[in-house]
């Protein structure tokens, strides 16, 4: 359970984004086909909105996990150094983050 109240706010933020902002940029797309004679660039622009939101905020949320990993890790290893594998582990994982949030903000805007 995440303790920290900004913490709480960051994650649950970047989950609410993550899922409304591609949800409108398709809606917008939904919209614009039905109107045949309007302007293309709204959903674009919607789409590349979402993809930057995807692309930036799955980084920065990994970068606040990664800061959080890395502080303890540091701990950790300076007690028992035989867990320097599990903290490089722990370490590389919020990547997959980065790496899903590049994948999705590739999707969105293709």
């Amino acid at each position: 359970m995440i303790k920290n109240r900004l913490a709480r706010w960051v994650f649950g933020s970047t989950f609410v984004l993550t899922m409304l902002v591609p949800a409108m940029a398709f809606a917008e797309e939904a919209v614009a086909e039905l109107s045949a004679g309007a302007d293309d660039w709204h959903t674009y622009a919607a789409k590349a909105m979402a993809a930057g939101l995807a692309m930036g905020l799955s980084a920065l949320g990994a970068g606040y996990a990664q800061a959080k990993i890395g502080s303890a890790g540091a701990g950790t290893l300076a007690e028992r150094p035989e867990v320097a594998i599990w903290i490089i582990t722990l370490q590389a994982l919020p990547e997959i983050i980065v790496l899903l949030g590049f994948v999705s903000a590739i999707m969105i805007a293709g």
